[in-house]
């Protein structure tokens, strides 16, 4: 019997899907339903379902951050108002992405490449090949998002130009996100998670909530006692901390 749990932080919306998965899928056991990502993935680790149902913003962890997290352990599928986390789902491994509000369509055609996805598993002992296939032919078309090229900052009377290649890291500051390059910084008024639709996540990698890096900027990666790790940069000062959520980074160390 196939197995899932459901993250989603609105009572009616998580409701809903459940009704929906009962009538599209019926064998379907649905073994927790969470609020929070750290639910979640506390939940992952400990049933071992076959699919999570991931809403991308949620308190604490974002549906993102714990399909980072449980590194392809079972299959997500991602819910979502926003359209914009596309790409960065599919990176994160996700076999399907449905906008709110879910259409029932849209829920059968999840459901049947999860069964497909399920039945592989279960027949090819080494599945590497055709899994691949299958996304091929089934997962939706999703277009590259303009990437970012430069980055403007108003600095008082004086407008500051980031070429991104130039660009260390980037830190979340309240209503703000600070921009830091080897040889300057300053503040932009947009947030972290709206910049991050627009960089390339193979050379900025989200180490933190609060805090994406360029991958060649990093010279080391420190774990103290506690497990907890901190990155340190080629050329600065800072110290950056990695949290759980993205530490699958540094599995290597």
């Amino acid at each position: 019997m196939p197995t899932a749990i459901i993250a989603e932080d609105e009572d009616l919306l998580r409701s809903e899907l459940r009704r929906m998965l009962a009538e599209c899928w019926p064998e379907l056991e649905v073994l927790a339903e969470c609020e929070h990502g750290a639910d979640a993935l506390e939940a992952i680790e400990r049933l071992q379902p076959d699919v999570a149902f991931l809403d991308i913003r949620m308190p604490g962890l974002s549906g993102l951050d714990v399909a980072h997290a449980v590194s392809g352990r079972c299959h997500a599928v991602f819910t979502t108002a926003y359209d914009q986390y596309a790409v960065e789902a599919f990176a994160a491994g996700a076999l399907d992405y449905l906008l709110k509000p879910v259409a029932k369509a849209r829920l059968e055609q999840a459901v049947t490449r999860l069964r497909e996805r399920l039945r592989l598993s279960e027949t090819a002992p080494d599945i590497g090949r055709l899994m691949a296939e299958l996304d091929r032919r089934l997962r939706p078309q999703v277009e590259t998002e303009q990437r970012i090229r430069w980055i403007s900052a108003s600095v008082g009377d004086t407008i500051k130009l980031f070429p991104i290649e130039q660009i260390l890291f980037f830190e979340s500051d309240e209503k703000y996100t600070r921009v830091v390059s080897g040889e300057d910084e300053a503040h932009v008024r947009k947030p972290l998670r709206e910049l991050v639709a627009g960089l390339d996540p193979e050379q900025f990698w989200q180490i933190h909530r609060g805090v994406v890096v360029r991958a060649e900027a990093i010279a080391r990666a420190r774990r103290d006692e506690l497990g907890r790790i901190t990155v340190e940069l080629r050329g600065r000062p800072e110290r950056l901390k990695v949290s759980q959520a993205y530490a699958w980074r540094f599995k290597a160390m």
